[in-house]
C-alpha cells in the first residue's frame, strides 16, 4: 500500500468535511467552502488549531472533490489494509541466496535520483503545474522595529508582509468555481511516468501534467490556475518578553502559500530594538549609568536610581567609593519566562566644569587640609 492509500485507509475524509458518504460532488463543494471560510488562517490568527484543521480540510477536499480521485479513496476505504498487498512492486526475480529482488522498488530508488533536482518548492508551471507533488510553501522574512520596553515587557503587534497566499476564489485548488481538477489521463495522477530501459525502470515527472498529477481544464480567472497569489498582508505575532536586538521568531505556517496541497512556509520575523535613553542590557542584566558627587563617594551616603518599570529603588554608597563601582540590584533586569536578570548600576564621580565662589572656597580649603594622592610615588609635590 503507498503512502497516499494508506493515508486514504486512515483518515475519513466525509466525517472531515461533516458529510455522508453517499453525498453529492455539489454538497461536498458546499460544505468544503463553508469550512474553508470559517478555518482560514486569515480569519483566525495565531489560532494553530484552526490553522491544522484548515489543513485537514483542504486535503479531504482535494480527494472528494475530484470524482475519479473520489472513487478511488472509496475502493481504498473499502478493500482495508489489503488495498495495496497485490498491487505494487513491478517485475522483479529473485537474487542471490534465494533474496527476492523487485526492481520497481529499485527503479523507484534511482527515478528519485534522476528527478531530484528537477523538484523544488515554488516551482511551478502553467496553469499551476508543479513539480513531483505536493510543494512546502516558502519562508517569508519581515522586520519589526520596536521599542526598549516593549522588547523587554513582550507584545502583540502585526508585522505587512507579501507573499503567496491561496486564491480567495478557488481556495487553492487552481479551478474556477464550480469545476474541479482531473486526474492526468497520462500518469494516471500519480504525477510521474516511468520509461523501461531493459531490466531497469526510471521515473520523471509526466510531461503533460509537469508532475502535478492533475489537469485544470478551466482555470481560475483570479490566480490563472496557479491556486495561489501574491498579496500584501498582515499578521499578528506574539513577540515574548525579553526579545534581543537582531533575534528572529518563527511563525510557523504564515509563511508562503503551499502548492499541490502542501503546507505552507513559516513566517520568521526579525526584531530590531530601538536604545534606550538610559539603559543598556547585557544579556538579561539592564545596566545603568548614574552621577554622584565627590562628598557622597567620600562620606557615603545614599541613591535613588530608577527602574525600566518605573519603580526607583534606593542603593547605600559606601565611604569611599571609587568611581566606575558597580552595584547590583537583584531581580530589577529583563524578564524572559525563565529567569529574570539584574539591574547593574555603575557610579561616576562627577566633576564640576565650573564653580561658584561658595563652592570654590571649600575645595580649596579641603585640598589644603588634605595630603597629595601622589606623596607615595617619590616625586615632589608643588607644596614642596
Amino acid at each position: 500500500m503507498s503512502s497516499a492509500q494508506r493515508e486514504w485507509f486512515e483518515k475519513d475524509y466525509y466525517q472531515v468535511l461533516g458529510v455522508a458518504k453517499d453525498a453529492s460532488q455539489k454538497d461536498i463543494t458546499k460544505a468544503y467552502r463553508q469550512l474553508a471560510r470559517q478555518l482560514h488562517p486569515d480569519a483566525n490568527p495565531g489560532d494553530t488549531a484552526a490553522e491544522e484543521r484548515f489543513k485537514e480540510v483542504s486535503s479531504a477536499y482535494e480527494v472528494l472533490g475530484d470524482a475519479e480521485k473520489r472513487e478511488q479513496y472509496d475502493e481504498v476505504r473499502r478493500m482495508g489494509p489489503m488495498a495495496g498487498a497485490f498491487g505494487g512492486g513491478g517485475p522483479g526475480g529473485f537474487g542471490p541466496d534465494g533474496v527476492r529482488f523487485d526492481s520497481g522498488d529499485l527503479s523507484d530508488l534511482i527515478g528519485n535520483l534522476f528527478t531530484r533536482g528537477r523538484s523544488g518548492p515554488g516551482r511551478r508551471g502553467p496553469a499551476g503545474a508543479s513539480s513531483s507533488g505536493p510543494q512546502r510553501g516558502a519562508d517569508v522574512e519581515a522586520t519589526l522595529n520596536m521599542s526598549f520596553d516593549d522588547a523587554a515587557r513582550g507584545a502583540t503587534t502585526t508585522v505587512n508582509v507579501t507573499s503567496d497566499v491561496r486564491c480567495p476564489d478557488c481556495f487553492g485548488s487552481g479551478a474556477a468555481v464550480g469545476t474541479s481538477p482531473r486526474p492526468c489521463p497520462d500518469c494516471h495522477g500519480t504525477g510521474a511516468v516511468e520509461e523501461n530501459q531493459g531490466f531497469f525502470s526510471f521515473s520523471r515527472p509526466c510531461p503533460a501534467c509537469a508532475g502535478r498529477g492533475r489537469i485544470i481544464d478551466t482555470p481560475c480567472p483570479t490566480c490563472s490556475g496557479i491556486g495561489a497569489v501574491r498579496r500584501p498582508r498582515q499578521v499578528k505575532v506574539r513577540i515574548p518578553q525579553g526579545v534581543r536586538d537582531g533575534q528572529r521568531i518563527r511563525v510557523k505556517g504564515r509563511g508562503g502559500a503551499g502548492a499541490n496541497g502542501g503546507p505552507d512556509g513559516d513566517l520568521y520575523v526579525r526584531v530590531r530594538v530601538e536604545p534606550h535613553p538610559l539603559f543598556g542590557r547585557d544579556g538579561d542584566h539592564l545596566t545603568l549609568t548614574v552621577p554622584i558627587t565627590f562628598a557622597e563617594a567620600a562620606l557615603g551616603g545614599e541613591a535613588t536610581v530608577p527602574t525600566l518599570d518605573g519603580s526607583p529603588v534606593t542603593i547605600r554608597i559606601p565611604a569611599g567609593t571609587r568611581s566606575g563601582r558597580r552595584f547590583r540590584v537583584r531581580g530589577r533586569g529583563v524578564a524572559t519566562g525563565r529567569s529574570t536578570g539584574d539591574l547593574l548600576v555603575t557610579v561616576e564621580i562627577d566633576v564640576p566644569t565650573e564653580l561658584n565662589d561658595a563652592e570654590r572656597s571649600a575645595i580649596e580649603a579641603l585640598a589644603a587640609a588634605g595630603t597629595s594622592p601622589r606623596a607615595d610615588l617619590g616625586a615632589p609635590t608643588t607644596e614642596d
